[in-house]
């Protein structure tokens, strides 16, 4: 539902627990500082025209679907798992996670959970595992769980859904991944009827493209050489730059200085590529935006 926006502010709900640093460091990198002192759950927010409220994830969801937050930071998964109707605006990559149904192996008929079987599941993600299981073999029986699901099977269910980062927990109590149900990062969403009032919808656009910058700068590192006139076109051939390098020429040489934002992906193999081509006094450093 959208209930109703402030006359005030942009409401901006910030996660707590594990999702929290990831956050705020990646809007301390816009240039939005954050503050958060003790037990106060209202943080002071530098960005003029927002006020934020640290909630958890789950709740950020349910107060974006309910409209008393404008904005805020998810798990996708839960965004899916309470069906709510909210607008996807960034995808930050932090926290990424895959939500698994996993079973202790000699639960597995030759790698698969058996068929005609009534099998107990494990859950906090009860809607998700619900239509992941319409589409198996068995018929399920859902035990929601409020934490430590990865305890439950064998004695208290058969297998479990579940999210996971590496699988490590789940490999350490004995279960396997059987199906990958979806992928979740952390994202910002938009309750639509801020996005339906402009004077909400430009800030908001305006803190989606500064949060941006940030992500495509940390995917790159600044490269800056020189090169003289006579390999010029063999090194930039192989310079992987956004559109085009800057170049200038050096003064009292037949030589440029080159300047490219590059992959950060592959830098060592790249460096080495430019040298050998006759890239020289080969620099490296580090943007702290990016804005295309």
């Amino acid at each position: 539902m959208e209930g109703k926006l402030s006359q005030g502010g942009i409401r901006i709900g910030l996660p707590k627990g594990h999702m929290q640093e990831g956050v705020l460091a990646l809007l301390g990198d816009a240039g939005i500082d954050v503050r958060v002192g003790g037990r106060n759950y209202r943080p002071s927010v530098s960005w003029p025209g927002f006020e934020a409220k640290l909630l958890k994830p789950q709740n950020v969801v349910k107060m974006l679907d309910a409209g008393s937050r404008d904005l805020g930071f998810a798990g996708a998964d839960w965004v899916a798992e309470l069906g709510a109707g909210l607008v996807e605006l960034l995808d930050t990559g932090l926290d990424p996670v895959s939500v698994v149904a996993a079973a202790p192996p000699a639960l597995l008929d030759g790698g698969a959970l058996p068929a005609g079987r009534k099998l107990v599941v494990a859950t906090e993600y009860v809607r998700t595992a619900a239509r992941w299981a319409r589409g198996q073999p068995f018929e399920a029986v859902l035990v929601r769980s409020y934490g430590a699901t990865e305890v439950f099977p064998p004695e208290d269910a058969d297998l479990i859904v579940d999210n996971t980062a590496t699988g490590a927990t789940l490999r350490g109590n004995g279960l396997v991944i059987v199906d990958t149900l979806m992928r979740s990062s952390t994202r910002l969403y938009a309750n639509p009827a801020a996005l339906d009032d402009p004077a909400r919808r430009a800030p908001i656009e305006d803190l989606v493209v500064l949060l941006n910058s940030v992500l495509a700068a940390r995917q790159r590192v600044m490269l800056e050489l020189n090169v003289a006139e006579r390999d010029f076109e063999c090194v930039v051939s192989v310079l992987p730059c956004m559109r085009e390098p800057t170049v200038s020429r050096l003064h009292g040489e037949d030589a440029y200085a080159v300047r490219a934002a590059v992959p950060r992906a592959g830098l060592p193999t790249l460096l080495l590529e430019l040298k050998t081509r006759g890239g020289t006094d080969l620099v490296v450093s580090e943007p702290q935006q990016i804005v295309s």
